[in-house]
Formats: structure tokens, sequence, C-alpha cells
């Protein structure tokens, strides 16, 4: 577990900096209703903070409990950019793959949580 922990904690940092040096990439997965660059500063924020909180064992089971939060609030946005005529990033296929991957990543964190 402890590999998939550090795993998740990189992956998170990354994509948590990610949002923040490349905002342009994510905008399209915001909803026209919310300010892009702003969300995507924010959730970018929350993502690097919650990964590195992986590396912290007092902090682990909280970090794995925000990102399966954060996870699951992000399954609808996938469900909703597959439904799209023209899907985000790629293809629809690839968007379906997203949405696998979100229960990969809420399965993870759920592990996570479940031992530490």
């Amino acid at each position: 577990m402890l590999i998939i922990t550090i795993i998740f904690g990189f992956l998170f940092m990354v994509a948590g900096l990610s949002h923040i040096v490349n905002p342009k990439f994510f905008e399209h997965f915001i909803p026209n209703i919310f300010p892009k660059l702003t969300v995507n500063y924010i959730v970018g924020f929350i993502e690097f903070v919650l990964g590195l909180g992986l590396f912290f064992p007092t902090m682990t089971s909280y970090a794995s409990l925000g990102i399966f939060i954060i996870m699951f609030l992000f399954l609808p946005i996938h469900v909703w950019d597959a439904t799209k005529k023209k899907p985000a990033i790629g293809s629809k296929f690839i968007a379906y793959i997203r949405i696998l991957l979100q229960f990969l990543f809420l399965y993870g964190a759920y592990s996570i949580y479940q031992n530490s």
C-alpha cells in the first residue's frame, strides 16, 4: 500500500501543479458558469496539498479522504465531457477511459484511507 500511496501523492501533486502552470489545458472541463482560471487555481492548490498530505503519516487518512471526495465530485464532469460532441481531450473513447480511471482513483483513494 505504501507504493500506491507514494504514486498517488506524486500524481496529485503533479496534477495540482499542472492546473496552476497550464490552466488552459483544463479549461474545457470546467462548465462556462464558473470562472475558469479561478477554479483551476483552487483545484490545483487543493490537489497539490492533498497529494503532499499523503507523504505525512498523520495526514494520510485526511488526504486520502479528500482525494476520494474530489474524485467523486469530478466524476460528473467526466461523464458530462463524454456526452459532448467533442470531448475536451481526445475522442469519446478516451473520454470513457477517463471515467473508468476516475473509478480506479476512487478505489485507490479509498484503499489508502482504509489502510491508514
